[in-house]
């Protein structure tokens, strides 16, 4: 017997997609000119330092400063999300655009490790991953994400250059998914506080399964926690060993994510070259639909990825530790295995 589907109080990061689509100035930022000149003066500073452990907090500008802590208010207590606009990427070079971002995230948080790999900075690419290999991950490919989560406290795209056709962002409140599946079916809302398993994708810390037993959503410390990819709980299944969803979790997750995908519950937004967008994972799914490539490698869809562990945020449920390692508050989740070396790379191939 599973206990009765939690009721959930609505907070500022409760919302519907036709709401904020109707007002982007809730959640749209602009650089101004002197925000911009400090940035990339710091940037230009920074010379042949270790890009892994970059650190230029204590002589960062208060106008990066502010921003920074004004954009971790959006991600932990207001909406969960920002867009902001206007990053000149076509007037430096790759190294110092690059260390421009990795600034602006470390004054928000700290870096995690985005793969096996170690990437401190992430490529989102189709690099032609195939996700009937094990070992792919979804953003290798130009296939939908589908609304899901990343393994850190925040996620950060910087925008290089977008993709013939497709590959449009989507967000979605998952509070508000949630209290619409209570709404429906109470029943099978239930479902979503039970462990599911979700594959690791074949990285694997020592000693762990393939796989990791966390409910898409936990109600822990007065809040609601999401953690959820669809793609690698199907693919979980087929593991030896990972136990098998019951048929009401499989209907419970058909229905939630029938929910998200509504057109008016989630915000669809095409991100430009130059646009930064900010992501809490805890409270907010995030999508990227499918899209078509320019034939020209030079001058295909790419993407900088940051996945940032908060300063300041929410205490997790000690399950996340499965995925997150330590659930120490500021010092948080990202990949690790045995062998991970972190690693700044200025692109990828594979």
């Amino acid at each position: 017997m599973i206990s009765p589907a939690p009721l959930v109080p609505e907070t500022a990061a409760s919302w519907m997609g036709k709401d904020m689509a109707a007002a982007p100035e809730r959640w749209t930022r602009h650089w101004t000119p002197g925000q911009l000149e400090d940035l990339f003066d710091l940037a230009r500073s920074v010379g042949d330092t270790d890009l892994t452990a970059l650190d230029v907090s204590s002589r960062a500008p208060a106008s990066l400063r502010e921003l920074a802590d004004d954009i971790r208010e959006d991600l932990i207590h207001r909406h969960g999300f920002t867009l902001l606009k206007g990053l000149p990427i076509g007037e430096d070079d790759r190294q110092t655009l690059a260390v421009a971002y990795l600034i602006l995230g470390r004054l928000i948080g700290d870096p995690r490790s985005q793969n096996s790999a170690g990437h401190l900075l992430g490529h989102v690419k189709d690099v032609g991953g195939d996700l009937a290999d094990p070992g792919t991950r979804i953003y290798q490919t130009n296939n939908r994400q589908s609304f899901h989560t990343d393994s850190t406290d925040a996620v950060g795209l910087l925008c290089l250059r977008t993709a013939v056709s497709g590959g449009r962002s989507q967000l979605a409140s998952a509070e508000t998914v949630y209290r619409i599946v209570r709404e429906r079916r109470p029943d099978l809302a239930a479902w979503l506080f039970e462990p599911i398993a979700t594959d690791r994708r074949g990285e694997i810390p020592s000693g762990a399964d393939p796989w990791f037993e966390i409910p898409v959503l936990s109600w822990f410390d007065g809040r609601l926690t999401v953690i959820y990819q669809r793609t690698y709980v199907d693919s979980a299944a087929n593991l030896p060993g990972a136990p098998r969803p019951t048929a009401e979790h499989v209907e419970a997750l058909d229905l939630w994510d029938a929910v998200v995908d509504e057109p008016e519950v989630h915000l669809s937004m095409d991100l430009e070259p130059g646009d930064i967008q900010f992501v809490y994972n805890h409270s907010l799914l995030h999508d990227r639909t499918s899209f078509v490539d320019d034939a020209d490698p030079a001058l295909r869809r790419h993407l900088l990825r940051l996945w940032l562990s908060l300063p300041g945020d929410r205490h997790l449920p000690p399950v996340f530790a499965q995925r997150y390692g330590s659930i120490e508050i500021g010092d948080r989740g990202g990949i690790i295995v045995s062998d991970t070396k972190l690693t700044v790379p200025l692109d990828v191939d594979s």
